[in-house]
């Protein structure tokens, strides 16, 4: 296996940690990513960090309240799973996560 890790990051306009921790949970777990684990904090006034461990390398989450926008960052060995959870990433929308049950 060649050493090699693919790396996408984005703001995303939400910062509910709730629907942030479902959604990306989905869009892992749709493309077939193994999820081994996920911590996350919630912090005092405000801010919300999710770290979800994958069996090909992980996806961080990390709110930014006080200016309405979320920073997020996926890292994976795997090309197959990354250009899938970039894919519909990019090109579902909440109604389009509903239609394929996504947004349960």
């Amino acid at each position: 296996m060649k050493a090699e890790i693919f790396n996408y990051k984005d703001w995303v306009e939400n910062t509910d940690p709730y629907s942030l921790f479902k959604e990306f949970k989905h869009l892992l777990e749709y493309s077939n990513f193994q999820i081994l684990g996920t911590v996350d904090h919630h912090f005092e006034p405000y801010g919300y960090t999710a770290l979800f461990l994958l069996g090909e390398s992980h996806l961080a989450i990390h709110t930014f309240d006080e200016e309405d926008k979320t920073y997020i960052e996926l890292s994976s060995c795997n090309k197959e799973y990354y250009d899938r959870f970039i894919y519909y990433y990019k090109n579902t929308t909440k109604a389009n996560l509903e239609k394929i049950g996504l947004n349960e």
